[in-house]
């Protein structure tokens, strides 16, 4: 291994688990063109992954071989590193709420940002674009409700609301509440009905 490519992945396995690497910040080890060259290699031998355009990470090392980092731990380190609110989708919050059975295909999370795809060597996982009202309460439960109602479309939207109020805190209602405000009208109307009578 050259010596760039060797002080990268020095660097590399003393970060933790899923720590985005991105060409600008290792310009410490060399100048940039350099840096990109050797993150290709890198990438190309299986030494790193990249993930998506301009962002690589080490695979974990584990006693049955190695495997791509925790897509959770991923989605969380990118959102972070790009600013943005990045949540499971809807057909994810209302199988975890019980709503269905179905477990998506392909890992699917929304986010603020641009639709992208992450590539975790043959699995992809998708981010997608998705409306202001639809990323509300994130990473909270009335955030997975909002996302599992959105999921099931109006004509489930109450049947779905009857399933899922009384599981629901206090808190859980009162943040559920809050965010009619940027709900579809379709959606608010019955949320205001069913936390009427509940």
């Amino acid at each position: 291994m050259r010596g760039l490519s060797r002080r990268i992945m020095e660097h590399a396995e003393a970060l933790p688990e899923a720590t985005p690497l991105c060409p600008a910040a290792l310009l410490h080890l060399g100048k940039r063109a350099a840096v990109d060259q050797a993150l290709s290699r890198l990438a190309r031998s299986g030494a790193l992954m990249r993930i998506c355009q301009g962002v690589y990470m080490r695979p974990i090392e584990t006693r049955f071989g190695s495997r791509a980092p925790r897509v959770a731990k991923v989605v969380a380190a990118l959102a972070k590193m790009w600013g943005e609110t990045v949540v499971p989708c809807g057909g994810a919050a209302a199988n975890c709420l019980g709503l269905t059975t179905q477990n998506p295909v392909r890992a699917v999370y929304l986010t603020s940002g641009p639709s992208r795809r992450l590539h975790f060597g043959s699995s992809i996982v998708e981010l997608r674009h998705a409306p202001r009202w639809q990323l509300a309460a994130p990473h909270r439960k009335a955030g997975d409700v909002i996302r599992a109602l959105a999921w099931l479309g109006p004509e489930e939207v109450e049947d779905g609301l009857e399933a899922i109020l009384p599981t629901l805190s206090e808190e859980d209602r009162d943040e559920l509440a809050a965010a009619r405000a940027v709900m579809p009208i379709w959606m608010a109307e019955p949320v205001s009905a069913c936390l009427a009578h509940a």
